[in-house]
């Protein structure tokens, strides 16, 4: 299914999908954003979802969004970071992305703003939560959260929009659920204690997105719906 004539089938199934699951819990569609994540996805099928109708590109590594980035040209496309960024990369992320999804560290933080004000910009990031405590997973725990922070608050070109995390993989999505929700409400938490608005939650990709939106996604990673299994 992942061939050029499907994209744009596969993309109007996913965008049904996220409209059918925020309003059974009655949110408007629109407050759902889909990230098409194109991890070695070539340049001419993004440039097929992205002529289907994807607005948001994600990309995992630095160096293939590069390549992406140069051969698609083109200033309307908005282009999201979705995975593991190391501190020494973060000069090409803040040339590149809108939007930085996984800041796992204020050291990361700390680099991003750096590079920031030497680009004349202000990097807007979430700050990744490693809510399940897996090893394989980066991201500051739950009981850090809140001290992390409120230290990224400092870095004036750093703007924190939200919150994202990983849950385990499960074939079965309702058990995503608690920790989608547990997000949720450490967001909430951060809120209130800090006097912050968090508009974002990036959560749910293609085997547990409806869960993830009935739990306050606004921001969900979809790549293998979309293009078919990677190559």
């Amino acid at each position: 299914m992942g061939n050029k004539a499907h994209i744009a089938k596969n993309l109007l199934t996913v965008m049904q999908r996220i409209s059918t699951a925020a309003q059974a819990c009655g949110r408007d569609p629109r407050s759902v954003q889909l990230v098409a994540a194109a991890k070695s996805q070539p340049a001419p099928l993004v440039r097929k979802a992205l002529d289907a109708g994807v607005a948001i590109v994600g990309e995992n590594y630095i160096q293939e969004a590069q390549t992406k980035f140069e051969i698609l040209s083109d200033p309307s496309i908005r282009w999201h970071f979705i995975g593991h960024l190391q501190s020494n990369k973060a000069k090409y992320a803040v040339r590149m992305f809108e939007l930085v999804h996984s800041v796992d560290s204020v050291k990361l933080a700390a680099e991003l703003d750096k590079q920031a004000r030497k680009a004349g910009k202000t990097q807007h990031i979430l700050v990744q939560v490693n809510i399940s405590q897996e090893t394989s997973k980066t991201g500051v725990g739950q009981e850090e959260a809140l001290a992390s922070i409120r230290a990224i608050m400092a870095f004036p070109n750093i703007r924190i929009q939200g919150l994202m995390t990983m849950p385990p993989y499960f074939d079965a999505p309702e058990r995503a659920r608690p920790y989608f929700a547990a997000l949720r409400r450490l967001r909430d938490q951060v809120q209130q204690t800090l006097g912050i608005a968090l508009k974002d939650l990036s959560m749910g990709m293609t085997g547990d997105f409806e869960v993830a939106i009935q739990e306050g996604a606004t921001l969900v990673r979809i790549g293998t719906a979309i293009f078919g299994d990677r190559r």
